[in-house]
């Protein structure tokens, strides 16, 4: 659902780059509540994975098909902030590098492939998962949820956005159900890639998964025939955090391998925007990307002919760039979460000593 240049006036585009900025910074605020030693580095490679995964575009319909938008996968697995950072982080790699999704669309790009979808997936999610049983499976199957809405939510933030601002006078209606009607299908798709993914996390390392801390249920015991909260335990211990290594190095591998070689079998049908577009009318309207003249545009290597090393070549310096890029973004994230802490426990102490 990459919104090429051209199909959404200037106006409207400064608008959506507004509130995409305004949510990446509200959202890099957020982020330092939510990194730590072990989240930071895995928020980069949830951008890099996400990249890769986005490579495999799949049928689902005749002619049409669609690939992982990835604010479902992004929130669930590092949460809501952070999640917003990857989804940016990834649309801006594949618009500088890649000449997918137009430059002057990027604030549109941000504001409804991960702006929208986070949003309303991780509040799905959670509400889910309130609900129903604390279970690690519970969580998998609020993942699926979560992100099968999501798709078809960011088509109809589309819609409107078009409403406001689009090119070329087309009927509103059929465009918003053609959208919607498509994006399901590929909601579809997202939900299992989705759940299959963090159910695969939840099975290594369930301490990774932001959507899944606290499902530890507190110990019932029975008493006058009744169920009461047992006595809380004391606190263990502290011990030494876990490892992150080898999560990092099988997701930068998986990353690597879907980015390098299996995108070579992805569906070549167009997505569901731009089948829509096509269908509709409104990509009539759709300006040359200002980096089309890129080395990497279209997913290739200019000069190598073999299309399967130049896009096994291109996927594999795309899922580099952005392990990369995302990683300096969480780890300076990070690093200003530890500098803003010492001023906060002297704080603390302060307080204290005054009570005292």
């Amino acid at each position: 659902m990459h919104v090429p240049d051209g199909f959404i006036n200037t106006p409207v585009s400064a608008v959506a780059g507004v509130v995409a900025v305004g949510a990446v910074a509200v959202s890099l605020r957020g982020a330092r509540r939510e990194l730590d030693e072990r989240t930071a580095p895995l928020a980069g490679l949830v951008a890099a994975f996400i990249f890769a995964v986005q490579m495999l575009n799949f049928p689902v319909a005749a002619g049409t098909s669609g690939h992982l938008l990835g604010g479902a996968l992004a929130a669930i697995l590092v949460g809501p902030f952070t999640g917003v950072l990857c989804i940016s982080v990834v649309l801006l790699m594949q618009g500088i590098l890649f000449a997918d999704g137009g430059l002057t669309a990027l604030g549109v790009n941000i504001s409804v492939m991960g702006v929208v979808t986070v949003l309303v997936a991780y509040a799905l999610f959670r509400g889910l998962v309130k609900i129903l049983p604390r279970r690690r499976s519970s969580v998998t199957a609020s993942a699926f949820v979560a992100a099968l809405v999501s798709v078809p939510a960011a088509a109809a933030a589309f819609t409107l956005i078009y409403a406001v601002g689009g090119t070329t006078d087309v009927p509103i209606g059929k465009v918003l159900t053609a959208m919607v009607g498509v994006h399901v299908l590929i909601g579809v798709g997202e939900a299992a890639i989705t759940a299959l993914t963090v159910g695969a996390v939840i099975a290594v390392r369930p301490d990774l998964v932001h959507g899944a801390r606290g499902l530890t249920a507190p110990l019932k015991l029975l008493v006058g025939g009744e169920l009461v909260d047992a006595a809380p335990a004391e606190a263990p211990a502290p011990v030494a955090a876990r490892s992150t290594r080898k999560v990092w190095g099988a997701g930068l591998a998986s990353a690597l391998v879907l980015a390098g070689f299996v995108s070579f079998y992805a569906s070549a049908s167009p997505d569901g925007l731009e089948k829509v577009a096509a269908d509709q009318g409104f990509d009539k309207k759709v300006e040359e990307h200002a980096a089309a003249d890129s080395p990497l545009a279209d997913y290739s290597v200019s000069g190598i002919t073999d299309g399967r090393i130049s896009g096994g070549l291109a996927g594999a310096v795309g899922v580099g760039a952005t392990v990369v890029v995302g990683s300096g973004v969480f780890w300076t994230v990070r690093r200003r979460r530890d500098a803003d802490r010492p001023a906060e426990v002297v704080s603390v102490r302060t307080e204290d000593k005054e009570t005292a």
